[in-house]
């Protein structure tokens, strides 16, 4: 025997709200901007906002599981995460002077860049200079794309395929780590060199 269920709502029912005011009132259309919402342009700038708010709500969610761990004797370095000025939605992730760049770079494109921030040692005019460089073992720019499908429905695409938001994540969180955990190394390194000749030019009378 079949039985009546009850579907459950959309999350999103404001449009037919104003299909109702506007067929009531035809004239208060561009009031209330009722065609926008079937404009294939602006669907997608508000679905490049939307996953750009999802991709960072769920790098939150990983970095704030992943700090927890740097606590005590076994502290390290944690994930801080950013939003870009002026912008509507990007942002980036930061450790170690390693930045993971989430941008919407162009219509309906979204772009994750790895570099690595660095301040050089000694600028000509006797300051510190800043410039920042792609991290090496990183890949380029990867770009993730928006494709309009039937309906005016959006997916998210990379070199052609759909994209799990979570998947997509984790990939670059992991691999986010090992850059900035490679970086510090690299720099600990340094300064110990560094600290080195420092030594071996006092021991011949020079101090620095």
């Amino acid at each position: 025997m079949a039985t009546n269920k009850t579907p459950s709502l959309p999350s999103d029912l404001g449009w037919i709200h104003e299909l109702a005011k506007n067929e009531i009132n035809p004239d208060a259309e561009s009031l209330y901007n009722t065609a926008s919402k079937f404009d294939p342009k602006q669907i997608i700038e508000e679905s490049t906002i939307e996953f750009l708010e999802e991709l960072r709500d769920l790098f939150g969610i990983f970095a704030k599981v992943f700090n927890n761990y740097s606590e005590n004797n076994s502290r390290y370095t944690e994930v801080k995460i950013y939003g870009v000025a002026h912008t509507a939605a990007d942002f980036m992730l930061f450790r170690n002077n390693v930045k993971l760049v989430f941008a919407n770079t162009a219509h309906g494109i979204i772009t994750a860049t790895f570099t690595q921030h660095n301040r050089d040692p000694l600028a000509i005019d006797g300051s510190q200079s800043e410039h920042s460089k792609t991290v090496s073992g990183a890949r380029d720019n990867q770009d993730i794309i928006a494709q309009l499908g039937p309906f005016l429905d959006v997916k998210w695409t990379f070199q052609g395929e759909s994209v799990n938001p979570e998947k997509l994540v984790k990939y670059y969180f992991v691999e986010f780590i090992k850059l900035s955990r490679q970086v510090s190394k690299s720099n600990l390194s340094n300064q110990q060199l560094l600290k080195q000749i420092k030594t071996l030019l006092q021991d011949k009378g020079i101090d620095l």
